[in-house]
């Protein structure tokens, strides 16, 4: 069955008007973007995945390390699995396409934006088993993630 649409109909959304003036869209341009789609395929995407694949990938050899040895091994493997992480998503990235078809621009920036970001993920993970008692550092970390969820079950 097939709907018909009114001439003075349109499918796109009454919006606020832009102001392409604001201080966000001068910063990026600024910064040699286009616009901000631009700075989002080419900065944000990757520094995104790279921050949850970071995140995710060093959770179970950090703490399979602090709960078989130490905090000083969890502290050692989380460095590892960090660079580790780090220099595999890069590579990744960088391999994936050479960002002219997609318009993700260049695939070495876009490689080494989304490899610190993992790096920068993995070490969140690593820096609580600076502290020596790992005890210490298991009800720590479970306090926050307690808080972390109380604040977003509160907020939705």
């Amino acid at each position: 069955m097939a709907y018909a649409v009114g001439a003075d109909m349109n499918t796109r959304a009454n919006t606020a008007p832009r102001r392409d003036d604001a201080a966000i869209t001068r910063l990026i341009q600024r910064a040699g973007y286009a616009d901000e789609r631009d700075f989002l395929l080419r900065v944000v995407q990757p520094g995104l995945v790279g921050l949850i694949d970071g995140t995710i990938s060093s959770l179970a050899p950090i703490f399979a390390a602090a709960i078989a040895s130490s905090s000083h091994t969890a502290l050692v493997v989380g460095l590892g699995v960090a660079l580790g992480a780090g220099v595999s998503m890069g590579w990744s990235e960088a391999g994936s396409d050479t960002g002219e078809e997609t318009g993700r621009g260049s695939a070495v920036v876009r490689g080494s934006i989304t490899g610190g970001m993992t790096v920068l993920g993995s070490i969140f993970h690593t820096l609580p088993f600076l502290i020596s008692d790992v005890n210490k550092v298991f009800v720590g970390v479970g306090g926050l993630i307690t808080l972390a969820i109380g604040v977003g079950l509160g907020v939705s």
